[in-house]
């Protein structure tokens, strides 16, 4: 097929705008990774900004990692993403695959009360009150417990559900499988693009907790990374951040701190890519 010269520009100037919007994207990346990287006086001769680094110290990364409290926030975040996201996914997945039905008694008041829940929320000291006498206060499981179940995550995955051929269903139950085996060894094997879908996101929440924390947890060492993160940009304004400010520049301390915070997360994202756009097309397509 022969294009024409309206179209050739057209495809010039969507590859241009991309081009600027991928530029855009990863110049901040590649400035806090230089930054982290970079000798503090390599970084003062070019006037404090530098993209490129001329030379290379990981002095920043040591100090970060010799402290207890960054490390022990790590693992605290580690065990959120972790656990919390597998409680995420088998209750949305138990709450999802029922309404899935529509001969289910009650399906559509059901369905009512959870959209409600994305137009109104209890608020904060509510919510604050539930979390309290639940005695989850100060525990991890206040930062997973309220937010178990996204109505958005939720009403996709039910969709995807809903998109499965009802015959393979059918077949099952007059082999005599019940719901549960229908449901965790035929359903859950040919969910995998939306579960990993939803697992990204749910992951991604509880890898950037920092409200929920903040809200219901006082004992330091339960910290998740984010919350140490904070501390560290509001603290290194009068250098007073542990003892590693005494070696090293609060600019590089904090660069080297964001990029060990960031770097699980964009080693992960990769491997479940493939599965992202076509979880969420099949989650959202009715047909």
């Amino acid at each position: 097929m022969v294009k024409s010269n309206e179209d050739k520009i057209i495809n010039w100037v969507v590859i241009l705008l991309l081009a600027i919007v991928g530029i855009a994207s990863i110049f901040p990346l590649l400035f806090v990774l230089s930054m982290s990287l970079t000798p503090y006086e390599e970084v003062m001769k070019h006037g404090g900004f530098l993209v490129i680094p001329r030379s290379i110290t990981l002095e920043g990364y040591r100090e970060v990692l010799q402290g207890d409290q960054i490390p022990r926030a790590f693992g605290v975040t580690v065990f959120l993403t972790t656990v919390g996201t597998a409680v995420n996914l088998i209750l949305t997945m138990l709450a999802a695959y029922p309404l899935s039905k529509k001969n289910l008694v009650g399906r559509s008041p059901v369905l009512f009360l959870i959209l409600f829940t994305m137009l109104f929320h209890g608020g904060m000291i509510p919510t604050y009150l539930v979390v309290k006498d639940l005695g989850l206060l100060d525990s991890v499981w206040a930062m997973i417990v309220p937010g178990a179940i996204s109505t958005f995550n939720l009403l996709i995955m039910k969709s995807f559900f809903e998109n499965l051929p009802e015959e393979l269903f059918e077949s099952a139950r007059m082999d005599g499988a019940k719901e549960l085996r229908i449901l965790f060894q035929m359903v859950l094997p040919l969910s995998l693009p939306v579960m990993m879908t939803i697992g990204l996101f749910y992951g991604v929440q509880h890898w950037n907790t920092l409200f929920s924390a903040l809200l219901y947890v006082r004992e330091r060492s339960l910290y998740p990374l984010q919350v140490v993160l904070r501390e560290i940009l509001i603290s290194s304004q009068t250098m007073d951040y542990a003892s590693a400010q005494a070696n090293i520049p609060t600019e590089t301390f904090k660069m080297s701190a964001v990029i060990l915070s960031s770097l699980p997360i964009v080693m992960v994202y990769p491997f479940i890519q493939k599965y992202f756009a076509k979880g969420v097309l099949l989650g959202s397509v009715k047909g």
